[in-house]
């Protein structure tokens, strides 16, 4: 139940986060929000090791680390302008198949075997992408491509934590989140930059803070209680998307977006079954 509770709230803080960039962006240029949100998530994490700060930073996996960060940064530059145009719950959907596209690539970069009952849950979660995009519709919008796009990343991302295991403490892989985000956008927002208002600086800081936060939260969250306990209630974040949404954007998922929502979430949440099942049976050889 504790680890439970710990990965409810990292879906409310991320989402959280998602929310205040929307907001945020209504005003100041993407890459401004983006500096704040990566900037701040560094500052965060560096005043939280404290005099551990340099023994903490060395990692056995330096290179992994640097590509984790950068797909976490391709992630967020992606995911933000798709949100700056999207309603929240639009775009949480289609996020929603990064589970689905680390199966495949985990096939070409992990070297792992997916058995015919996954393929079916793969082909499942591309249909309910594919219901939420309706291509040959006007409602398929770059948008939604980019958000797309950010998933890959995603999955990318996921891939290389994975890659990374046990080698480097939860904490080193916390700080180096943050790391290429914060050194790109610190070189590029002085050429995209506005002057920010008093509450705006306020909410700049916030948005680092809860992004900090919400990792340290899936830190414990997994530290609490098995991967197949608390990732099916990643997919919260729905609900949390469309109450954000709703209240602060006057926006509303159309039936489109949860029929595919639904199919998207049974292939993952099946694919998550189906990658426990495998990993028991392994154990029982």
């Amino acid at each position: 139940m504790v680890g439970i509770a710990w990965m409810l709230a990292t879906m409310f803080c991320f989402v959280t986060l998602d929310s205040t960039a929307k907001y945020l962006m209504q005003t100041y240029p993407v890459v401004q929000v983006i500096w704040a949100r990566f900037f701040f998530h560094l500052l965060f994490v560096m005043l939280l090791m404290g005099p551990q700060l340099v023994a903490r930073i060395k990692s056995q996996s330096p290179l992994h680390q640097g590509l984790r960060s950068l797909f976490m940064f391709s992630t967020t530059v992606l995911f933000f302008v798709g949100i700056s145009l999207l309603p929240l719950t639009t775009a949480a959907t289609i996020m929603f198949m990064s589970p689905v596209i680390v199966t495949i690539l985990s096939i070409v970069l992990l070297g792992e075997k997916v058995g015919l009952r996954r393929w079916v849950g793969i082909a499942i979660g591309f249909c309910g992408a594919l219901v939420v995009m309706r291509p040959g519709t006007d409602s398929l919008q770059l948008s939604i491509l980019v958000v797309l796009t950010a998933a890959f990343t995603h999955a990318l991302y996921q891939i290389y934590t994975r890659k990374l295991g046990t080698g480097d403490s939860p904490m080193t892989s916390l700080f180096y989140t943050g790391v290429v985000g914060a050194l790109v956008t610190t070189i590029a927002a002085p050429f995209y930059w506005q002057p920010v208002a008093g509450a705006d600086w306020f909410l700049m800081v916030f948005a680092g803070l809860v992004g900090g936060i919400g990792h340290l939260c899936l830190i414990r969250a997994f530290r609490y209680a098995p991967a197949s306990v608390v990732a099916p209630f990643s997919y919260s974040s729905l609900l949390w998307a469309t109450v954000f949404g709703f209240v602060l954007f006057g926006d509303l998922p159309d039936a489109w977006t949860l029929s595919g929502a639904a199919l998207i979430i049974g292939s993952g949440l099946y694919i998550f079954h189906r990658e426990q099942a495998h990993k028991r049976k392994l154990k029982n050889l």
